[in-house]
């Protein structure tokens, strides 16, 4: 008989049908209710076992994390805790497990601690709290792609391996077929990368954007989603050296077009999460709380996982200039009072985390996106702004960039973008204050000289969308595999 899932069963209405079902055991009770999943759900399927119609022999074998084909009746259940069941009629066990051996493992039914977890790596996916997290991740995903294709922008996959670097941060991974205790060095003692694969040195890429605004300048809305890489050695809870990446790029879009697209889109995403990840945000949010129980008073969150999602969804984000924040946070009371980590004394500092924070959870109670920041702070690929901003007295200003950051509760900025540089003239000269090679982005200069329009886009982190809905406190335990410093 073909197998059913057990979450179709358990959305199901029709009993009384003889159904297989395969998955792993999580529970045996007292040789007669095993407790079966099968990944499709964070829901259990109840099978019940009559001790007399099976071999004592096979029973024996089902023990917990054991892999196990069950055909029985649908019924409704007798107990409480689901609304069906599984009379067994057969029982076969596809892959044994032993109960020495699991009791060394996380798969032993006792809580255990995500450190724990991240230890086993290649068997946590078979948790409760993994299999909803990456049920989740996958919603995600699914709901990003189905949105820009419903918006009728085009997939762009950009190269992995690149010789640019989009930041102009220069913390990247080199790819090299070299010899590395002997590569051949040029007349001056470098390594001569000419005679590399590529013929020159090439990197990791850390981002799509720049080969994405190629695509944008033909096809007018394009979007990229793929890993990028940096090697920016942070052992956080926030970083990760392999992670995955969303950048819409839009011709004829400005600054402001860029901020209703990136609203537009994450107000998206999260609905779909609401509405079709509902019994594994219930089992998240339960966990949420058991944590939060654990930590003093005054670190607890204010929100309930759900409801951090519904603010994002039931609210109009506030829009705000850097230079607007700035003036908020200096005369705010816990800058005052310097209980901020980083006190913001001046136009120019780079916000941090508590910053963004206390604008969202605090001072609006609303998400927020803040515009127009400091050029030197910025990348060389943002469109200067054509006016000072208007200062307070006694505050002095500069230049700004017409960029954007998004910031959520609990996790602060979740995307940035801006207004790209279209004007020949200007991007040269951004290249040349961030010290960026011109030969290494003629292509992209190039583009500014046929055509040019201005253009916007925005990148947007994977893993830190997956880790606000779904309420884990630390990125590696958002992304199947995590590459981390030393890891």
């Amino acid at each position: 008989m073909k197998r059913i899932k057990i979450k179709e069963l358990l959305e199901g209405s029709a009993t009384e049908k003889e159904v297989t079902v395969k998955g792993w055991v999580k529970a045996f009770r007292s040789k007669r209710f095993i407790a079966l999943n099968d990944g499709s759900t964070i829901n259990n399927m109840q099978i019940v076992i009559d001790f007399e119609k099976f071999d004592e022999a096979l029973l024996n074998n089902v023990t917990v994390a054991a892999a196990i084909s069950v055909t029985g009746k649908l019924v409704e259940s007798q107990g409480t805790g689901q609304n069906v069941e599984i009379q067994a009629t057969a029982l076969e066990i596809l892959g044994e497990a032993h109960p020495d051996e699991v009791s060394k493992t996380i798969l032993q039914p006792k809580r255990h601690t995500l450190e724990k977890l991240r230890e086993q790596a290649h068997l946590r996916f078979r948790t409760n709290t993994f299999s909803a997290v990456f049920r989740v991740r996958h919603a995600l995903a699914y709901a990003i792609h189905k949105y820009f294709n419903d918006k009728g922008f085009v997939y762009l996959h950009t190269p992995i391996v690149t010789g640019s670097d989009a930041e102009g941060a220069g913390e990247m991974f080199k790819v090299s077929t070299l010899d590395p205790k002997n590569p051949p060095k040029t007349e001056e003692g470098n390594i001569d990368y000419s005679q590399d694969f590529f013929g020159k040195e090439t990197n990791l890429t850390v981002s799509g954007q720049l080969e994405a605004e190629l695509g944008a300048l033909a096809l007018s809305e394009v979007y990229t989603f793929g890993p990028t890489f940096r090697a920016e050695n942070s052992n956080t809870t926030r970083h990760l050296a392999e992670f995955w990446m969303i950048e819409p790029e839009v011709a004829f879009n400005d600054l402001n077009d860029n901020m209703d697209l990136a609203e537009d889109f994450l107000k998206y995403c999260i609905t779909n999460v609401l509405e079709n990840c509902a019994d594994d945000l219930a089992f998240l949010e339960t966990r949420l709380q058991d944590e939060e129980k654990s930590k003093p008073q005054d670190q607890r969150s204010e929100m309930g996982l759900i409801d951090k999602l519904k603010f994002i969804t039931d609210n109009e984000f506030v829009r705000l200039t850097y230079t607007e924040a700035i003036d908020i946070l200096r005369n705010s009371k816990p800058n005052k009072k310097k209980k901020f980590e980083y006190l913001i004394e001046s136009w120019g500092a780079d916000l941090q985390s508590e910053h963004e924070r206390f604008l969202v959870e605090k001072k609006f109670k609303k998400p927020v996106i803040l515009t127009n920041y400091p050029a030197d702070i910025k990348a060389f690929y943002m469109r200067q702004d054509d006016e000072l901003p208007e200062a307070k007295p006694g505050m002095e200003v500069g230049p700004t960039v017409s960029a954007m950051d998004v910031l959520f509760p609990g996790i602060g900025e979740i995307a940035g973008g801006s207004q790209r540089e279209e004007r020949y003239e200007n991007l040269v000269k951004g290249i040349k204050k961030f010290g960026i090679e011109e030969e290494t982005v003629w292509w992209y200069l190039e583009t500014r000289k046929f055509g040019t329009v201005p253009h916007s886009g925005f990148g947007l982190g994977f893993e830190r969308l997956v880790l606000f809905c779904t309420g884990m406190g630390n990125i590696r335990d958002v992304i199947p595999f995590p590459r981390t410093p030393n890891n």
